[in-house]
């Protein structure tokens, strides 16, 4: 039986018991919880990077985009306070549509 230990969707318990195979899961305590959305967002990322097409960076997207919707609770906020933080930014030091790579700064 393969070894996941890793945060998963919350349908997939559902998704495997109708493949008819047993499985085991737990309830994370709010602290580790915590630190396992981190790890899954630190795993997606890795998917999206690696990602050779466009459908398949778009699914990773998407899963990066759902971590950041539990996350930005988990610190208290909303999407839309993210939304907010994210226009004031761009608003102030602009967005990465220009495609501005930085060399170097003289001191």
């Amino acid at each position: 039986m393969p070894t996941y230990n890793k945060l998963v969707r919350d349908l997939i318990p559902q998704v495997i018991e109708k493949t008819g195979k047993s499985f085991k899961t737990n309830i994370l305590p709010d602290e580790e919880y915590h630190s396992e959305l981190r790890k899954k967002l630190e795993e997606e990322t890795e998917e999206y990077l690696n990602a050779d097409n466009d459908k398949d960076a778009l699914e990773e997207l998407a899963d990066m985009l759902e971590l950041m919707n539990v996350l930005a609770e988990q610190h208290g906020s909303s999407m839309e306070e993210v939304e907010k933080v994210r226009k004031e930014k761009a608003e102030k030091r602009g967005s990465f549509y220009d495609k501005v790579f930085l060399i170097s700064v003289e001191d």
